[in-house]
């Protein structure tokens, strides 16, 4: 029997690979695509990055400039995470099998956040320039509705990991809809859902960068003007400097994850 399971898998996985090797050929041959070329450009573009993309000192000038908007591109992104968790909560609740009221709003509440979720967030900016234009508005509604649908999905999953044991006490001994929400399921729920609110800060400051391109705000915008002038130290010292900042960021909240977990 234990033989014929792993024949059953090996079969599967040497169709799933000649599907994939058939898929990749065939997408070389439709797009023209040169492989060698492909291989040997990276070697290159190392090379040039080498000799061009580095922080000068002249491009050290450029600095007070780049942390205004390096600072507009943080407090946004935290900004943005925090109301969307906000807004989470309560969509969060009313799709958790444990805190749900009924399955219709349920099943509502999980459609909204995978809508949300789904959509990426250079599409969310795109459809949002139309209205708002290039303004720290757009990039701020990217944001915010990126976070809200992976916010949202993310709290269910921690409140249907909770204790159902406590749920069911509570309710038992004749506790409401609310006493229950915050003396049982917030409490269980809350370590864990600060931990997901951490991530998106990290992940909204690097995506931040690339809507900001889009948007023509924050440190995204300040890496346009330097590279599409062909400024490539200054360019170069904002890449340093969002990378620096995300290394931080990732740094802290580790801390927090380890102290409130």
């Amino acid at each position: 029997m234990q033989a014929d399971i792993f024949a059953k898998r090996r079969k599967d996985n040497l169709i799933f690979f000649s599907l994939l090797g058939l898929i990749t050929i065939a997408s070389i041959i439709v797009t023209e695509y040169d492989v060698v070329k492909g291989f040997t450009s990276v070697f290159k573009a190392a090379v040039w990055a080498v000799a061009n993309f580095y922080p000068n000192a002249k491009a050290m000038a450029k600095l007070p400039d780049i942390l205004p908007k390096l600072q507009e591109t943080i407090l946004m992104s935290i900004s943005s995470t925090t109301f969307a968790a906000i807004f989470s909560i309560p969509f969060a609740l009313f799709g958790s099998k444990v805190t749900k009221i009924n399955n219709i709003l349920g099943s509502v509440s999980r459609l909204i956040a995978s809508i949300f979720r789904n959509v990426p967030i250079v599409a969310w900016a795109m459809v949002l320039l139309f209205s708002f234009g290039q303004s720290a508005m757009t990039g701020y509604l990217a944001l915010f509705f990126t976070s809200f649908g992976f916010l949202v999905r993310a709290f269910i999953e921690t409140m249907d990991e909770t204790s159902t044991s406590s749920v069911e006490a509570l309710r038992a001994s004749g506790a409401s809809y609310l006493q229950t929400i915050f003396q049982a399921v917030l409490p269980s729920a809350a370590p864990q859902m600060i931990s997901w609110v951490l991530y998106t800060i990290e992940t909204n400051i690097r995506s931040a960068t690339l809507v900001g391109i889009l948007t023509g705000t924050g440190i995204g915008f300040s890496f346009e003007l330097y590279y599409k002038s062909m400024n490539y130290n200054a360019a170069s010292l904002v890449v340093l400097v969002v990378v620096i900042v995300v290394f931080a960021v990732e740094f802290i909240s580790n801390y927090v994850r380890r102290v409130i977990i």
